[in-house]
């Protein structure tokens, strides 16, 4: 059985032809490249010729780099190497709920400590989008080659819709403190909850490409 590996999120499929679209990313079939040689290929030759390749690639695209964008292209390698938005996202993700509920409780009990506390777990979550989003956008670049598939479109969406939610609720609470006591506080209820739903649709989505089952 023939092994093909998808370029964009390195899933593979065992048949004779790869898929017609990637199950993980939604790749059409021509990103898929066979991993295992047909019978009577010399394997080795195969590998330690694309390994060639690839080094000469390498070779090349550093030495035409400046100092600047050697290090910055290095330090994106090391966002990549250690998984730092995988990492990070997880801030985010696991404190909004926590806010979200804290503004539940505080108009169900009237309680402004309780609108105070979800506030600053929402602010907290303001303050690591900005690394989330730069460290989901390295990972895009670097290990997706910008790939613009409908999961990566409906991912990016889905994270600037929250980041834009986020900023959009803080200056609001900032503005209005009382926002939970007055008349629209279902709609910062709304606002909080669409943020809450398209943090939990990145969230997913990122888990499949990480996760691949």
């Amino acid at each position: 059985m023939k092994k093909w590996k998808c370029l964009i999120c390195k899933y593979v499929h065992e048949g004779d032809t790869p898929p017609d679209r990637c199950p993980i990313c939604k790749a059409p079939a021509s990103k898929f490249v066979l991993v295992e040689p047909s019978p009577g290929e010399d394997k080795a030759a195969r590998i330690k010729e694309l390994e060639q390749k690839i080094a000469e690639y390498k070779t090349a695209a550093e030495a035409n780099k400046s100092l600047p964008a050697k290090l910055y292209h290095s330090f994106q390698d090391i966002i990549v190497k250690h998984h730092a938005h995988p990492i990070s996202v997880h801030f985010p993700n696991g404190v909004l709920p926590v806010a979200f509920v804290l503004f539940i409780l505080s108009i169900m009990f009237g309680d402004g400590i309780l609108g105070k506390a979800g506030f600053f777990n929402l602010f907290f979550v303001m303050l690591t989008l900005p690394f989330v989003l730069f460290a989901g956008y390295v990972e895009w670049i670097k290990k997706y080659n910008r790939a613009s598939t409908s999961l990566f479109q409906i991912k990016i969406v889905a994270a600037l819709v929250t980041t834009a939610l986020c900023l959009f609720n803080v200056i609001w609470f900032i503005i209005d403190p009382d926002v939970l006591s007055s008349s629209f506080n279902w709609l910062f209820i709304f606002t909080s909850a669409v943020m809450l739903g398209c943090a939990g649709v990145a969230g997913h989505l990122g888990g499949k490409l990480v996760f691949k089952d």
